[in-house]
């Protein structure tokens, strides 16, 4: 079977990637499927210790890896690790921007600093990788953009208020992104996930209830990280500029485009479910 890494290199022959958030989870995920396919690995993540075991795996296997520990909150670093990799490979096909974390809590009860950190990391965070990248890639042969957002970033379930928010903030920025380099030859992919096994809620903030309730819609789901990753990577070579996984969430994406008032009417109830 023709792998999704595979039919992306055939859009990027001299498979140059990287990912941020790439020690653990999808960002893991996906730099294994394309190290299968001879990617050229570019990997940060701000867990130096994980991130140092990963890389040291990778070569192992015989995958051409770097790795650079980084906070993608820190413009200035992130940027230096992309200038770095530039200069070593000549350039970035492919750059997948996985870093996130998560806020659970209802709206009056989720502090100003949950917020916060929230926002610098998914949102600023992002945008710091984008810009690292895309200032390479308007001025070469172009690339690929992949944003990492959320179902829940148009799902905008309670309780889950700042999550939700810097979501669709991901969403508001790789449809501009979309519009605004795509006559520079850079394509832009947004990526919006429902729940699949991953350690975010580990690492995230709010009520301990609320933590263990997303836990096990987390281990419920049965969806692991390589399936996600394989999906994605396969709608990026076929072109997609938005991919809602897995497919049974798709319907609701529609809906809430096309008729707000009456998916508010509906979600609630499909929520209690």
């Amino acid at each position: 079977m023709t792998s999704s890494a595979h039919n992306l290199t055939q859009r990027f022959p001299k498979r140059r990637a990287f990912i941020t958030g790439a020690a653990s989870g999808l960002g893991l995920a996906c730099a294994e499927s394309l190290a299968r396919e001879g990617w050229q690995l570019f990997l940060t993540d701000a867990d130096a210790a994980r991130l140092d075991l990963v890389t040291q795996s990778f070569r192992r296997d015989g995958a051409q890896v770097v790795s650079s520990p980084c906070d993608v909150r820190d413009a200035a670093a992130l940027q230096a690790v992309v200038d770095a990799a530039v200069a070593m490979a000549g350039g970035i096909d492919v750059a997948i921007h996985c870093a996130g974390v998560s806020v659970a809590g209802r709206f009056h009860e989720t502090p100003p600093e949950d917020w916060a950190w929230c926002f610098d990391i998914n949102v600023l965070g992002v945008a710091n990788s984008c810009r690292a990248v895309i200032r390479h890639m308007a001025r070469g042969q172009g690339g690929l953009v992949i944003n990492i957002a959320s179902v829940a970033g148009f799902c905008a379930g309670p309780q889950m208020s700042a999550y939700n928010a810097s979501k669709a903030a991901v969403i508001a920025l790789s449809e501009t992104l979309m519009q605004e380099y795509g006559a520079y030859g850079v394509r832009t992919m947004v990526v919006m996930p429902a729940f699949f096994r991953t350690n975010i809620v580990a690492n995230g903030r709010g009520p301990a209830r609320m933590q263990e309730a997303a836990g096990k819609l987390i281990e419920r789901s049965g969806i692991e990280a390589s399936e996600v990753a394989e999906a994605i990577l396969m709608a990026a070579s076929r072109d997609r500029t938005h991919f809602v996984y897995p497919p049974k969430y798709r319907g609701l994406w529609w809906l809430k485009r096309f008729a707000p008032q009456r998916w508010h009417q509906i979600f609630p109830r499909l929520f209690k479910r």
